[in-house]
C-alpha cells in the first residue's frame, strides 16, 4: 500500500499515524483540500476530474492521485456541480475511503497467524454500500479473515459502508485490487479454492466441502458473477431455493456461504 500513513496493523487492530481529522469522510472538494488529503496520506478511492480539463496543475494533481491508489473518474462539469456542497469544486472532487485498504498478503497473514485456513470473501462489483456494508458485517462476524473488492466498477470504502458494517471496518481487512482475475491466480498460488455462487450450478451449498483453504466469490446485484470471475472459479455452488423468487440479495448470499463454511469448519 502507497499510503504509509494510513496503514492500519490488522493483527492489532491499530491505525499508525492517522491523517488529521479535519479531512472528513465523504467528499472532498478542490486542489487545495485534495493535495492535503494526498500529503496526509489519506486514502482516496476515486477521483472525478471535470472533462476536458486542460489545466496542467489539475491533471498533475490527478495523477498524483492516481499514484496513490485512487481511480480518475473524467466527470461532466454539470455532475460535478451537483456533487458539489459548495459548488466550488474547482474541477475536481474526491471520494475519501472510511478506511485504509489492506493487501492480499495481509488477508493470507492474518489466517496464517490465526493458524487457520483462509476463508475470504471476494465482492465482484458491488455497486450497493449498503451490501458491500453488511458483507463485510457478516465477514466478520464469521471468522473471514478479509474481503477482496475491485477498483472498477464497484463501491469502495465509503462512509455508509462503513455505517451499514457496524464497525466491522475497524477489525475486518479489506483489499482493492486492479484485477481479480489475477488476484484469483495469486490465492490459487498461496492453496486458495475459489467458490464461486450460480444459481445454475452443479455443486450444492450444502454437499460442497467448504473446511480447506477457501474464497467465496460474491457477484454483482444485476447480473451476478462476470463472466472472467465465474471462469476462474474452481467450484460453481449454489444455493437452496425452495419459494417462488429466483435469487438471494448479494449480502444475504454471501451470510448462508459463509455460515456454512463456519458451520462445516466447527466441526
Amino acid at each position: 500500500m502507497k499510503n504509509e500513513k494510513n496503514r492500519v496493523d490488522f493483527r492489532t487492530g491499530k491505525r499508525e499515524d492517522r491523517a488529521p481529522e479535519a479531512l472528513d469522510e465523504g467528499l472532498i472538494e478542490g486542489r487545495n483540500a485534495l493535495t492535503e488529503a494526498l500529503k496526509s496520506g489519506r486514502t482516496i478511492d476515486k477521483v472525478y476530474l471535470a472533462e476536458g480539463n486542460t489545466d496542467r496543475s489539475l491533471t498533475r494533481l490527478a495523477a498524483l492521485a492516481k499514484e496513490a491508489g485512487a481511480v480518475v473518474v473524467p466527470t461532466d462539469r454539470r455532475k460535478l456541480d451537483q456533487m458539489s456542497p459548495t459548488g466550488a469544486h474547482q474541477g475536481v472532487i474526491a471520494a475519501v475511503a472510511a478506511h485504509a485498504y489492506a493487501s492480499v498478503e495481509e488477508i493470507l497473514a492474518l489466517a496464517a497467524e490465526r493458524g487457520e485456513p483462509p476463508l475470504i470473501v471476494i465482492c465482484d462489483e458491488l455497486s450497493d454500500p449498503h451490501n458491500l456494508g453488511a458483507i463485510l458485517r457478516t465477514a466478520e462476524c464469521a471468522g473471514a479473515h478479509g474481503v477482496i473488492i475491485p477498483k472498477r466498477r464497484s463501491v469502495g470504502l465509503t462512509a455508509v459502508v462503513s455505517k451499514t458494517s457496524a464497525g466491522a471496518v475497524e477489525y475486518l481487512p479489506v483489499a482493492r485490487v486492479s484485477n481479480l482475475v489475477n488476484t484469483i491466480r495469486t490465492l490459487k498460488e498461496h492453496g486458495v479454492w475459489v467458490y464461486g455462487t450460480a444459481a445454475d450450478a452443479d455443486s450444492p451449498l450444502y454437499r460442497t466441502d467448504l473446511t480447506g483453504p477457501a474464497a467465496i466469490v460474491i457477484g454483482n446485484e444485476g447480473e451476478g458473477i462476470s463472466r472472467l470471475v465465474r471462469e476462474s472459479c474452481d467450484v460453481l455452488v449454489s444455493i437452496p431455493l425452495k419459494g417462488n423468487i429466483s435469487s438471494l440479495n448479494a449480502s444475504a448470499a454471501a451470510a448462508v456461504m459463509l455460515y456454512e463454511a463456519l458451520r462445516q469448519r466447527q466441526k
